[in-house]
């Protein structure tokens, strides 16, 4: 039951081979024997689970069960809950129960899924490594003394330990992508404004988008189908015709054309990494595709723009928690200006403290217009880069992420180097378009993902091409040891 793909579970339900209860009792107790392995959850929503698995089964002997109906999904621990803790695995959130359903949770919630629990991350989804986190790193199930990646990474553990069949994420500058590469799932990161981000809590609002993370392209296109849509409490959400995802997956791939970027193929790039992608590109080729060499002249750009912009933006989203109205409160102040400075001290990690007083600094008035409107400048170069290769090529292709997951503590000191990591998947935040990672090979034992980007609204074909990729392969049906 475990190495099920969604739509295998789904089946299975429809078939009446178990019912939504067995399915969620038995997610359950894998979640309880198995996951202090990973760390994947920060909260199991068993009582919950159980409830919403009764529902779908009334659902399901009544008639009226949907396609989503009785699936088991776990969701990122910076959605809201209504009446389930929302931490964004911070010490700041560690109390706070929320009183509403994001739009997104309310959505799986009318579909009929079943919430397991809330999944591990970095805090307020600030790094890439999952170590961040207030309730201790997530751990890679592919090898438990690496990385899940971040800051998803309790979303990419828990499909990949099977711990859950899906899981929920949000990416930032590859918060899917990222961890779904280094765990050897499935991601995705959709156009900004196609899914609601009402109900999440802001990191960077320019740049912060929700998406699937699963097995296949084909479970990640059943999520999207429920997730995305037009929202009028999400003044960013694009009012846009929402297709079925699912409908065009198996379309042919003979004339695709594909652009592989020379910045993405250099001496940052592993090169074995850069082996496995290439292997993954002439599979395409056997399909009908072509592939030409293209160019993304700033893409060096997209780091020092982005670590300038979504700092500045969550020091503005951040300077809500300040111990007044919710979170975390330091005892004892001594007056009023004390409270602020103890309840942000200690309520907020080094990384989350590190990225406030960048972005602060950014947006002052002596330094706005060197730092802050001249990134701004950049990302509009980026964004023109993207639109110009994207008129001459279908899809982009290239790595995910320069190298396979690293050791946990690696990197922990030394923050440029962590940023690096991110090198190919900060730029489509930058630019707003959607991107796709999916397995594509291995490096000693470890996963390897192939990037997938597309242009604004393009999820269907990047879904296809992504499923097509996997009809051929069975990268996305590898396991790590044990499991």
């Amino acid at each position: 039951m475990f190495d099920k793909t969604l739509a295998e579970l789904a089946a299975g339900l429809r078939n009446g081979d178990f019912t939504s209860t067995e399915l969620t009792q038995a997610w359950l107790e894998r979640i309880k024997a198995e996951d202090s392995k990973y760390n994947s959850y920060i909260t199991v929503t068993e009582e919950e689970a159980l409830a919403q698995a009764k529902a779908a089964d009334e659902a399901f002997a009544a008639g009226t069960a949907g396609p989503f109906t009785g699936l088991p999904i776990a969701h990122k621990d910076l959605f809201c809950t209504q009446g389930v803790r929302t931490s964004c695995a911070s010490k700041m959130l560690d109390n706070f129960i929320s009183p509403y359903d994001g739009t997104m949770v309310a959505k799986f919630k009318q579909a009929g899924a079943v919430m397991l629990g809330k999944t591990n991350m970095d805090e307020f989804a600030m790094g890439g490594s999952n170590e961040s986190s207030y309730y201790g790193p997530a751990r890679n199930p592919w090898d438990t003394d690496r990385v899940p990646g971040g800051s998803s990474g309790g979303s990419g553990a828990a499909v990949a330990a099977h711990l859950a069949p899906a899981a929920t994420g949000s990416d930032t500058g590859g918060s899917i992508r990222q961890p779904a590469a280094l765990c050897g799932i499935t991601g995705l990161k959709p156009t900004y404004g196609r899914v609601s981000r009402y109900g999440m809590v802001a990191f960077a609002s320019s740049l912060d988008q929700i998406g699937p993370m699963a097995h296949t392209a084909e479970d990640c296109a059943m999520m999207l189908n429920v997730m995305a849509g037009f929202d009028p409490m999400d003044s960013t959400s694009v009012d846009r015709e929402v297709p079925d995802y699912t409908a065009t997956l198996n379309e042919p791939l003979a004339g695709l054309k594909i652009g592989l970027p020379k910045e993405y193929f250099t001496d940052t790039l592993d090169p074995q990494v850069a082996e496995q992608v290439r292997n993954a590109v002439a599979e395409f080729e056997k399909m009908g595709a072509t592939v030409k060499e293209v160019s993304l002249p700033r893409t060096e750009l997209s780091i020092p723009a982005y670590y300038i912009i979504a700092p500045a933006e969550a020091s503005s989203n951040l300077s809500r928690f300040d111990g007044v109205r919710y979170g975390y409160r330091c005892e004892d102040p001594k007056d009023l200006e004390d409270m602020y400075k103890r309840s942000r001290g200690e309520g907020f990690g080094d990384e989350v403290k590190r990225r406030i007083m960048v972005g602060t600094y950014a947006l002052c008035a002596g330094y706005y217009d060197a730092y802050y409107n001249k990134a701004q400048q950049i990302r509009r170069l980026i964004q023109q880069d993207f639109a110009k290769v994207l008129e001459e090529v279908d899809v982009i292709m290239a790595p995910t992420t320069p190298h396979p997951a690293f050791k946990i503590g690696e990197k922990s000191n030394d923050p440029v180097s962590m940023y690096m990591e991110d090198i190919y998947t900060l730029s489509l935040n930058l630019a707003g378009l959607p991107g796709m990672s999916v397995p594509c090979g291995q490096v000693e034992g470890l996963p390897v993902g192939l990037q997938i980007i597309g242009d604004h609204f393009a999820e269907a074909k990047l879904l296809n091409v992504a499923h097509q990729y996997q009809q051929a392969t069975d990268w996305h049906k590898q396991a790590p040891a044990g499991i």
